[in-house]
């Protein structure tokens, strides 16, 4: 049973890793889509930073300039 119970902990901790690192996006950064600007146009509510990533991707990194 502690071996179960050590494997779901790690299988847990690992799984949080995993998804953390494939996104940097932030509470402050919200990423809306803007047709105005094109079909894949998108523009942050947050700081007004504009992407235009690759067709049928969505922007997953915060282009907000970091604080000094």
């Amino acid at each position: 049973m502690p071996l179960l119970l050590l494997a779901l902990l790690i299988g847990t901790l690992l799984y949080m890793w995993l998804s953390r690192r494939n996104s940097t996006l932030t509470r402050a950064c919200r990423w809306r889509l803007d047709r105005t600007g094109g079909p894949n146009h998108y523009i942050c509510a947050a700081c007004r930073a504009t992407m235009d990533p690759p067709a049928g991707k969505e922007p997953r990194d915060c282009l907000k300039p970091p604080k000094v």
